[in-house]
């Protein structure tokens, strides 16, 4: 069964995770490198275990792995054989499991909440290309080959034992159309598809987003389909815009409402969005049962999320109310 669905079958809304990669920035590590935050895990994991924890602790119902930017003619680029820049994947995955685990283990952390899930990151191919693109979507790239370059990812992520996959920050249509296809490879693996957006209608390439809500509403195995890394502005539309595509849960992690300027590779001021938790509840009536952060965001704003959340799951035990 679908992980999220087996959660909100329980609960009302599935708190996320925030971001990763500036978040270690914060904390002290230089991420001005192609592998971006996969040079953490490569060097220096216990640091990326560091931030799972704090997000466990904050309220996360669910943990991204650091895999975003760790592809395997990335990591071959660095010097890794293949077998080890697959393990390193893999190692992504049971590095936040065992954290999870760690976690779990404490009575005290069990009270009024989920087991916390571990979903895998299958970032762009422009995240790969790092210039960028994972906001433009202009590869010059056939399917078949998008196919190529996710499948030996896909798999270490999977045989390593991830809850689910969280395709994320796909600004095109095509991209979506390739990491479907693959997910059927893998019989019995679930994943979300999250896409990059540059207004309240349209994904970073230009398609509506409610299209590809509607192509990817078929596919057995989507566990949920919304938006990340995008403008906190956008996200009621874009909520009610998938919402009218797909009967699919909708989840939505954006980022803090700066934007990341690919030329001088820095974030810059953009929008300024009310605090998180005063915009999940209106995400929230928007249609939205996934809500997290993405870039820029804290264990700060997750904490009060999940005290959000925990509010409202209170409030709808103490009336009888059915989650959803």
């Amino acid at each position: 069964m679908n992980p999220l669905q087996t959660i909100l079958a329980q609960y009302s809304v599935v708190i996320l995770d925030g971001a990763l990669a500036t978040e270690l920035e914060t904390r002290g590590c230089d991420l001005n490198d192609p592998l971006w935050s996969a040079k953490v895990l490569l060097e220096t994991p216990e640091r990326i275990a560091a931030v799972h924890a704090d997000y466990f602790a904050a309220g996360a119902d669910v943990a991204i792995t650091a895999s975003y930017q760790a592809s395997l003619p990335g990591l071959i680029r660095r010097g890794l054989e293949p077998d080890e820049a697959l393990a390193l994947m893999g190692r992504s995955v049971t590095l936040a499991a065992e954290v999870r685990d760690a976690f779990w283990r404490q009575p005290a952390n069990r009270v009024d909440r989920p087991r916390p899930l571990v979903a895998a990151s299958v970032g762009p191919y422009g995240a790969y290309l790092a210039d960028g693109s994972e906001y433009r979507g202009d590869y010059d790239l056939s399917e078949d080959a998008l196919v190529a370059f996710h499948r030996p990812r896909m798999a270490a992520l999977v045989a390593a034992g991830a809850d689910l996959l969280a395709c994320e920050t796909l600004p095109c249509l095509a991209e979506a159309r390739a990491l479907s296809r693959l997910l059927s490879e893998f019989p019995g693996t679930w994943a979300w598809f999250s896409f990059s957006a540059r207004d309240g209608a349209h994904v970073c390439h230009g398609e509506a987003l409610a299209d590809c809500a509607r192509f990817l509403d078929a596919h057995p195995q989507v566990a949920a389909v919304g938006v990340n890394c995008t403008a906190p502005i956008f996200v009621p539309d874009l909520i009610r815009a998938a919402r009218g595509a797909t009967d699919k849960p909708i989840i939505v992690y954006p980022n803090s409402g700066e934007v990341y300027d690919a030329q001088i590779r820095a974030w810059r001021d953009g929008s300024q969005p009310a605090p998180f938790a005063e915009a999940a509840p209106h995400w929230y009536r928007a249609g939205a049962r996934i809500i997290g952060g993405c870039c820029r965001t804290t264990p700060a704003d997750i904490a009060a999320l999940a005290r959000w959340a925990g509010s409202l799951r209170r409030q709808e035990k103490k009336s009888g109310a059915m989650p959803g």
